[in-house]
């Protein structure tokens, strides 16, 4: 197990996204069960995007 910040996998997969998430973000903890060397890009996009809903649901539109 290997815990890394969202930030890490942005940065190594897809970092012409890194403009567009908010510093909290890129800080949030990920901890991948085999760690960052295995992952692959889909997997990737699969942490992003779901970090992505988890820090809109606190979010309320008025």
């Amino acid at each position: 197990m290997e815990t890394v910040k969202l930030f890490e996998i942005v940065n190594k997969w897809c970092p012409e996204m890194l403009p567009f998430l908010k510093p909290n973000e890129l800080d949030s903890l990920i901890v991948l069960r085999d760690g960052l060397g295995i992952l692959e890009q889909g997997d990737a996009m699969e942490i992003i995007q779901y970090s992505i809903c988890e820090h809109q649901n606190d979010v309320y539109i008025q």
